[in-house]
């Protein structure tokens, strides 16, 4: 079995001393930490799920990207809903996302998420050639 390699978060949250790596790699997948929508200050964006989401998505992007991934190299994304009532909003933006190949997914309501995020989203991707 292949080592773990472990990421840090990146700079803009490393302050907050979270006890959790940003992604993991195993082999070929990649295991992102769960995204919420905030900015690169560290702050929820405003707005509610829409944005949210749209924040979130953008962020995992970056860390694939960063890490030799992409979205359409995800396999599997977890969601996780403060308010499962939201989920056609969420929906709608997410499928934007994954316009050809759609990952599975799993998701579930919640009774609370970090800083009172709408949405949170965690994925498991392909990595490398």
């Amino acid at each position: 079995m292949e080592p773990a390699e472990y990421f840090p978060l990146p700079d803009a949250v490393a302050h907050l001393n979270l006890p959790f790596s940003e992604a993991v790699r195993v082999g070929d997948m990649l295991y992102l930490s769960g995204s919420i929508g905030i900015d690169a200050t560290g702050t929820l964006v405003p707005g509610g799920i829409e944005p949210e989401t749209r924040q979130t998505l953008a962020n995992i992007r970056e860390v694939l990207e960063r890490h030799g991934s992409s979205l359409d190299r995800v396999v599997k994304v977890t969601a996780m809903l403060a308010d499962m009532a939201e989920w056609p909003a969420m929906n709608a933006i997410y499928a934007e996302h994954f316009p050809g190949n759609r990952p599975a997914r799993s998701a579930f309501g919640t009774t609370g998420l970090a800083l009172g995020a709408r949405l949170e989203l965690e994925c498991i991707a392909l990595v490398g050639e």
